[in-house]
C-alpha cells in the first residue's frame, strides 16, 4: 500500500531509502533566495580501487550500478590538446579586474561558409575537447581552503576529509547540488548525515555539471554557474577552483544553465538570462571580448540552412529563423580566414575565453541539453521555442513554438530520436527532431512542469520511460511507444508532406555527410525553420503511469540512476526512490546455486 515514502509501479514499487535535508542556515536564507534558482541535483559514480580481500559492494553500488562511465587514465590523457595550452598554479590576480587592452576585438564576420561538416573548423568540428599529447590534466588554479577571495565565504569539510576518500573501495555514488547561497557535495549510500562538503558564496549558485569525461578517483571537475554571471571550475576531491567570466567580464547576465560538452575534458557551455549560450575552454583565461548585438555594423547572421546570407542590410535578425554568432579573433574560422585591420597575426594570437559567442533569444534561455552525439542541442527559452541548433556549423536547425507560454525543461532520449520539454503549459511534450513534429503531448499536469528526465534504463528503442515533475508537486511517471500512437486523420497527410525533406536533411546530417545546404526543389523557397504548435486535435495524447504526490514544497528537478530515481525541492530536500529489486524465478535460482557449486568444486 501506498505511503509518503513509497508508490507502485507497473514493475514494483518504489520507496524512499534516502534523504537530505537542507542545513538550517540554508533552510533560514532560502526566503531571500531568487526563485529561479530553485535547488537542481546532479550524481556521478567513481571506481575506487577495490582490494582483492575486501567487498564493498554495497547500497552505493546499487545506487550506481556500473552503467556510469569509467574513467580511463590512459584514455583521457590521449585527448588533451595540441596547442600546448596549460593552466598556471598561480594564485595571484584571483579577484582582479580585467585588463581590457590586452586582447585585440572580436571578429565582426561571423558567416559560416557551406561546406560539409568535415570540412569546418569550429569548436566542434575537432576531435572531443581537441585531442593531443600531453602528460597531465590541468588542475584548477587557486587553492580554495587558503583563498583569500570574497566570493568564496567559507569552505567546510567533512572531518578527515582526505583519510575518508582514501579509504573508499568500489564504486561510491557522489551528488551535487546547490541550496542557496551554497553548495554540497555529499556522498549516496552512506549513512554519514552530514556532507562531504559545503562551500558558501557571496552569489546564488544557479545551475551546475559534472565532466563524466574526467571522472576518476583523484578529480572530479564541477562547473557552476552564478546568478551574478560568473563561473567557477571546481575540484572537490583537492578543494581547488578556477574562476571565469569574473565580474561579468564576458557577459554579466545571470547564468541560467551550464552543460560540459559530451566525452571534452575541457569544453563546456553556459546559457545566459540575456539569450545567449557562450562556449568556454577550462584549459583557457578569459579574454577581452565585446560581442557584437543584433542591428549593429557590419555583422552577419550564421547562414541559414539554404545557403543564403542574413546581414542587418538584408533585414533584422529573427531569432526565430537563426541564431547571431560572434567569432572571437581566436575563433577557428577566424584564425583560418583573412586578419582584420588592427588585430594580431595569427601566430601572434593566444587563445583566449569565449571559444564561441551565440545570441540564440531575446528572451532568456532557461535550460538546454546535447543530444547523445554532441552534434546538436536543444535549447528553451522564455520565449515559448526549442530550438535544436548544429553545434557543428553553429547554426540554427529548428525552432518549436509551445502550446503556450515558456517552457521550463527539456530532455534528450539515449537514442537521440525525441526530445522532451515541460512549461506553463502544464504538458509535457514529445518532439521528433528527425520529422521535425510533435509526436505527442502528455497531459497529467495541473501546474507549470518543472522538470524531465529519461529513464535510460527503461527506454529500449521501442518503449520509453521517462519521469516528469512539476509545481504541482506530482511525480509523474510515463511509457511512449511510438508505434502504438494513433495520429490523427486530419494531420497525417498533411503531416507527410512536410516532413519527407527535414527528414532526409537530419538524416544526413547523423551520416556525416554535407547537408549545410539543401537546395529547393522546383524552384520553391526552402522549408521554414519555424514550427507553430499544433492545436490539440491534431497530436495523439499520453497518459501517465503512475501519479505521486510528494510532499508540500515545490519540487524542482529530476534524475534517474541505474538503482532508482532523485528527486529535489526549491529549499533543497533531495529524496532517493530505490527501484522495485528484481526478484528471480525458483527455478532459475535453483539452477544458478547449482551451476556455482559446480564451478566451486571444477
Amino acid at each position: 500500500m501506498e505511503n509518503d515514502s513509497t508508490f507502485v509501479a507497473p514493475e514494483g514499487v518504489y520507496s524512499v531509502t534516502e534523504e537530505h535535508k537542507p542545513n538550517p542556515l540554508a533552510q533560514h536564507t532560502i526566503s531571500a533566495a531568487p526563485v529561479l534558482y530553485p535547488t537542481k541535483v546532479s550524481s556521478v559514480t567513481v571506481r575506487f580501487p577495490v582490494s582483492k580481500t575486501t567487498n564493498t559492494a554495497g547500497l552505493a553500488h546499487l545506487l550506481g550500478g556500473n552503467r556510469e562511465k569509467e574513467w580511463k587514465k590512459d584514455k583521457v590523457v590521449g585527448k588533451e590538446r595540441e596547442d600546448g595550452l596549460s593552466v598556471s598554479s598561480s594564485d595571484d590576480l584571483d579577484d582582479g579586474s580585467p585588463d581590457a587592452s590586452s586582447n585585440p576585438m572580436p571578429d565582426t564576420s561571423v558567416s559560416t561558409p557551406v561546406i560539409p561538416h568535415e570540412q569546418l573548423s569550429t569548436p566542434f568540428s575537432h576531435s572531443p575537447g581537441g585531442l593531443g599529447k600531453r602528460k597531465s590534466i590541468p588542475r584548477p588554479k587557486h587553492n580554495m581552503r587558503t583563498t583569500s577571495s570574497t566570493f568564496i565565504t567559507r569552505l567546510q569539510n567533512a572531518d578527515n576529509l582526505n583519510k575518508v576518500l582514501g579509504s573508499k573501495q568500489g564504486e561510491a555514488t557522489f551528488m551535487f547540488y546547490n541550496s542557496a547561497k551554497t553548495f554540497v557535495w555529499t556522498e549516496a549510500g552512506t549513512k554519514v548525515k552530514e556532507p562531504l562538503a559545503r562551500i558558501y558564496f557571496s552569489a546564488y549558485p544557479t545551475c551546475h555539471d559534472v565532466n563524466l569525461a574526467t571522472v576518476s578517483p583523484d578529480r572530479i571537475d564541477v562547473i557552476i554557474g552564478f546568478h551574478s554571471g560568473d563561473i567557477v571550475w571546481f575540484d572537490p576531491i583537492s578543494s581547488r577552483y578556477g574562476r571565469f567570466n569574473k565580474q561579468g567580464r564576458i557577459c554579466n547576465s545571470a547564468c541560467t544553465a551550464v552543460r560540459w560538452v559530451p566525452e571534452s575534458p575541457n569544453l563546456f557551455l553556459v546559457s545566459h538570462a540575456d539569450g545567449t549560450i557562450i562556449v568556454y575552454d577550462k584549459e583557457r583565461e578569459d579574454g577581452a571580448f565585446t560581442p557584437h548585438e543584433p542591428g549593429t555594423s557590419p555583422p552577419m547572421m550564421t547562414s541559414p540552412l539554404d545557403g543564403s546570407s542574413s546581414s542587418s542590410s538584408q533585414g533584422e535578425w529573427n531569432p526565430l529563423d537563426s541564431i547571431f554568432v560572434t567569432m572571437p579573433p581566436w575563433h577557428p574560422v577566424t584564425v583560418g580566414g583573412s586578419v582584420p585591420v588592427g588585430v594580431k597575426p595569427e601566430k601572434e594570437k593566444t587563445a583566449k575565453n569565449p571559444v564561441s559567442h551565440w545570441r540564440v533569444s531575446r528572451r532568456t534561455i532557461v535550460d538546454f541539453v546535447f543530444s547523445p552525439d554532441a552534434k546538436f542541442l536543444a535549447a528553451i527559452s522564455e520565449d515559448g521555442c526549442l530550438r535544436v541548433i548544429d553545434t557543428v556549423a553553429e547554426q540554427l536547425v529548428d525552432c518549436y513554438a509551445s502550446y503556450f507560454g515558456a517552457l521550463n525543461c527539456v530532455a534528450w532520449s539515449p537514442d537521440g530520436r525525441f526530445i522532451l520539454t515541460g512549461g506553463q503549459d502544464d504538458l509535457v511534450t514529445i518532439f521528433s527532431p528527425w520529422e521535425q513534429r510533435v509526436i505527442a503531448r502528455c497531459q497529467g499536469h495541473s501546474s507549470f512542469v518543472s522538470g524531465v528526465a529519461f529513464d535510460e534504463i527503461r527506454c529500449d528503442g521501442r518503449t520509453y520511460r521517462f519521469g516528469s515533475i512539476g509545481e504541482d508537486n506530482k511525480l509523474i511517471l510515463w511509457d511512449f511507444s511510438s508505434g502504438a500512437l494513433h495520429r490523427p486523420k486530419l494531420h497525417a497527410a498533411h503531416q507527410q508532406r512536410m516532413s519527407m525533406t527535414s527528414t532526409i536533411s537530419l538524416a544526413l546530417r547523423r551520416r556525416g555527410e554535407s547537408t549545410l545546404y539543401l537546395p529547393p526543389t522546383g524552384g520553391e523557397s526552402p522549408l521554414p525553420r519555424y514550427h507553430p504548435a499544433p492545436s490539440r486535435n491534431e497530436v495523439a495524447v499520453v497518459q501517465p503511469v503512475v501519479v505521486k504526490h510528494i510532499g508540500n514544497d515545490m519540487l524542482t528537478d529530476i534524475a534517474f540512476l541505474p538503482r532508482g530515481l532523485l528527486t529535489a525541492t526549491k529549499v533543497g530536500h533531495i529524496k532517493f526512490w530505490i527501484r522495485p529489486l528484481a526478484v528471480q524465478p525458483r527455478h532459475l535460482r535453483t539452477q544458478s546455486v547449482l551451476r556455482r557449486a559446480s564451478q566451486t568444486d571444477a
